[in-house]
Formats: structure tokens, C-alpha cells, sequence
């Protein structure tokens, strides 16, 4: 393993460590900067469960609470994503938008790239939406 990657785990979930067996987030130091690279940010709440089962936005807004959670745990903001990706688990490009939506104005006028995709499934029982990040700190 090399030693100058760092995983983090999120303190703001702490009964979660035997439910969630990843890191949150990866920080690789270069020279000037760190790279962050989280995991899917999910649509949880503190217990582990899956907030707001059919409802798009409502689930977006918890993973972005959350991906803000885990990028403050490496030192990072939504300023600092360089790169995201967002899951919807749907087929209609309707609820793609909606989830769409909430991500974008969590990160306001901070337009980095991202990828938004529709897929089949996601990883917890009721899962609709999960957003990924790669950012950089100096």
C-alpha cells in the first residue's frame, strides 16, 4: 500500500463503521496540492437508513449533505471539486433532472465538470441518487 494515500473515514457517522466498510474519501498529497477522492455519497441519515424512499430531490439533498460532510473531513469544499459523478437510479431522464438540480445548487457557480448518469440500481434498499467527487487542496 503506499504509504502517502490517506483514507478517511467520516466522523459523522460513527455508528455506521461495521454498516459502511469504506473510506469516505482518499487525499493523495503532491507537491502543492492534495487530490480527494470520495466514494458515492449516499442518501443516509445518522442511523444508516435511506432517507425519503421515492423522492428524488429529497434523497439529492441528503447526499449532498453528506458529500459536503465527507469532503470537510479531508479539508475540502464543494469549491475545491475538481470532478463529480451522479448516479440516479432511473431511466427517465425526468428524474435525472431533478436530482440534477438539487447537486447543481449545492454547488452554485462552482460549475466543475461532472458526469450524470442513469443507471439500474444503486447499493441501499431504496437508493435513488449517489454523487461521487474528486477535489484539490492547496
Amino acid at each position: 500500500m503506499n504509504s502517502e494515500i490517506e483514507l478517511l473515514r467520516s466522523d459523522r457517522f460513527p455508528d455506521l463503521t461495521d454498516e459502511v466498510d469504506y473510506a469516505y474519501a482518499t487525499v493523495v498529497p503532491a507537491s502543492t496540492a492534495r487530490t480527494v477522492f470520495t466514494a458515492g455519497a449516499c442518501p443516509l441519515d445518522a442511523e444508516g437508513a435511506t432517507v425519503a424512499p421515492g423522492d428524488y430531490a429529497a434523497q439529492a439533498e441528503q447526499v449532498m449533505r453528506n458529500l459536503k460532510a465527507a469532503l470537510a473531513g479531508a479539508g475540502a469544499g464543494l469549491t475545491d471539486v475538481v470532478k463529480s459523478t451522479v448516479y440516479v437510479a432511473s431511466s427517465d431522464p425526468a428524474d435525472l433532472v431533478t436530482a440534477w438540480d438539487v447537486v447543481r445548487a449545492h454547488f452554485g457557480a462552482h460549475d466543475a465538470p461532472s458526469t450524470l448518469l442513469g443507471v439500474t440500481v444503486l447499493g441501499y434498499p431504496d437508493q435513488l441518487v449517489e454523487v461521487e467527487a474528486v477535489a484539490v487542496v492547496s
